[in-house]
């Protein structure tokens, strides 16, 4: 089995599995509760806290822990708008996650709320000329993730501080950080808010962060219990906690081998793709997006059905993003690109892990070159 598709989710590494297992069965306790187990057991979630914030570069309070990524954006945009009084003007890309798109989508019936969507340049990165010309003085929120699920460009979330200072100091900057933090180096986050998902570097499902800048009027959003410093009521998942924190010290102790063990598969991977007839990298240059993501496109060939042969082959990548593949019509991020018709129609996502070799990266190639060929060649009778 090779397994290209760990921009959909990851497969949980054992120490994440273990961390999770013991919590279950050793340190079940409620956090909340008063006797010595559960306060232990609050002093080992307080840890995993601290240990998330210093890779993230800021203070553990600033850490809120969440159900994943749709949890961290929705309630980055809902929590930080909430507070605000008046007209607000909030801009977002064309390119964004369904779990940032949706919700401004949601927002443009709102008569209090102005959204502007800002379109992609070629490689799929922000217009920032676009975006410096949309900033306006009452602009309240701004929300441009880090790397694109799915073609892997990167977002220079620095450039796009700087101009959101210099035309609207009182906006704040949200980052879907999904598909960036562990695979790209760790630095101090420019962001007021930056959301993660676990599943994306083999912790489980379930859990993820969201990071509040200190100071940033913040209004929360599950209420009940008062967990989370009351911004995020509910029993603490413990071990979707530490199993993340394991994950985390591992991506921490080996960070810059397993980014480098992404790229050099991802650029062997597109060398031998690139020797097929008819066939395009979709996305910025191979060596300049993150590390672990690929989109290339197979005209004549459609997505899905190369999909499904290679799944037959127990190779398995995807056409996109997953919480889009049951959604028909047209892909919203290709489209944003300039790229339609049968190229649109051809692509596919490969999206590595650290532990992928250049030997399947051969196999894969040889597999599609076979594929591609002779679907070619049925789809044009």
């Amino acid at each position: 089995m090779i397994y290209l598709d760990n921009s959909a989710t990851t497969r949980a590494l054992p120490q994440a599995a273990d961390a999770a297992y013991r919590a279950m069965t050793e340190q079940f306790y409620n956090p909340a509760s008063a006797y010595k187990p559960a306060v232990a057991t609050e002093k080992a979630v307080d840890l995993a806290r601290a240990n998330l914030a210093s890779a993230l570069g800021c203070p553990a309070g600033d850490v809120l822990y969440t159900s994943g990524g749709t949890e961290s954006n929705n309630m980055a945009i809902l929590g930080a708008l909430k507070p605000l009084r008046g007209k607000k003007r909030i801009i977002t890309t064309s390119g964004e996650h369904p779990s940032v798109y949706e919700v401004f989508r949601s927002l443009e019936a709102a008569a209090e709320t102005e959204v502007v969507y800002v379109g992609l340049h070629a490689d799929g990165t922000v217009n920032l000329k676009k975006l410096e010309e949309a900033l306006t003085a009452d602009t309240a929120l701004v929300s441009v993730m880090h790397v694109n699920n799915e073609v892997g460009a990167i977002n220079d979330l620095e450039a796009i501080s700087a101009l959101i200072k210099k035309t609207a100091p009182a906006a704040l900057l949200h980052s879907d950080g999904v598909q960036a933090f562990c695979k790209l180096p760790f630095a101090k986050n420019v962001s007021d808010l930056y959301s993660i998902s676990a599943h994306k570097f083999h912790a489980p499902k379930g859990v993820g962060a969201l990071y509040i800048r200190s100071g940033v009027k913040f209004a929360g959003g599950q209420i009940g219990g008062g967990q989370e410093k009351n911004l995020r009521s509910g029993t603490t998942n413990v071990p979707g906690i530490l199993a993340l924190d394991a994950a985390l010290a591992e991506y921490r102790e080996h960070q810059q081998e397993w980014i480098a063990q992404m790229r050099v598969c991802k650029l062997r991977l597109w060398e031998n793709l690139s020797k097929l007839s008819d066939v395009y990298l979709n996305g910025p240059a191979v060596d300049a997006g993150a590390p672990h993501i690929l989109n290339v496109s197979f005209p004549g060939v459609r997505g899905e059905v190369l999909v499904n042969a290679l799944s037959e082959r127990e190779i398995y990548v995807s056409t996109g993003s997953a919480c889009s593949t049951h959604k028909k019509g047209q892909n919203r991020i290709h489209a944003a690109m300039s790229i339609s018709g049968a190229r649109a129609e051809g692509a596919l996502r490969f999206s590595l892990c650290p532990f992928n070799t250049m030997e399947e990266m051969d196999t894969v190639a040889a597999v599609l070159s076979e594929q591609v060929s002779f679907l070619r060649r049925f789809q044009r009778r």
